[in-house]
């Protein structure tokens, strides 16, 4: 148990905090996700209590959303990510890869809720269109987003040939 050699460490210490998203991502790799989301809520209020707001910060709360969507707590995860996606955009614009990724996870979010229409806006207005221009059109994030939207529109109860030919 590594995580335990740095617990009485203090709160500030980086191998305690390294070591608690080490723990994290460790349960996250081997189908226990659900045991992840404490690790990683606790490693949130850490961060937050020492004032940290950057690129790691960014990572755990994108490990805890996958956490919450692997765990089947799909409402949470999409209050996350949607937080995720909003302050990634206003900071380094639609365009930016991580933008990109994050609003993936969203639509993937979306579409397992059946919030078929939001999806379908957000891959075909948004995302895919800033990937094709910032990662090309062959780039395997920007075909999976095609794919995304090709299944949100196949199984969308309200799709018609308009909102089809609209997605071309």
């Amino acid at each position: 148990a590594m995580w335990k050699t740095y617990l009485g460490r203090p709160e500030t210490d980086a191998g305690r905090l390294m070591s608690m998203g080490t723990l994290a991502n460790a349960f996250c790799l081997n189908g226990r996700g659900e045991e992840a989301i404490p690790v990683l809520e606790a490693l949130l209020v850490l961060l937050r209590r020492i004032g940290c707001d950057g690129e790691y910060m960014l990572a755990t709360k994108c490990n805890l959303a996958n956490c919450l969507h692997d765990a089947g707590r799909l409402d949470e995860a999409l209050v996350l990510e949607r937080e995720l996606y909003a302050s990634h955009v206003a900071m380094c614009g639609v365009s930016d890869e991580r933008s990109i990724t994050i609003g993936s996870n969203l639509a993937n979010t979306l579409t397992h809720k059946g919030f078929w229409n939001e999806c379908i806006s957000l891959l075909r207005d948004q995302l895919l269109p800033a990937a094709r221009q910032s990662l090309g059109p062959r780039h395997h994030v920007t075909l999976g987003l095609s794919h995304r939207l090709a299944e949100a529109l196949r199984f969308n109860p309200e799709c018609t040939r308009e909102v089809l030919r609209l997605s071309q």
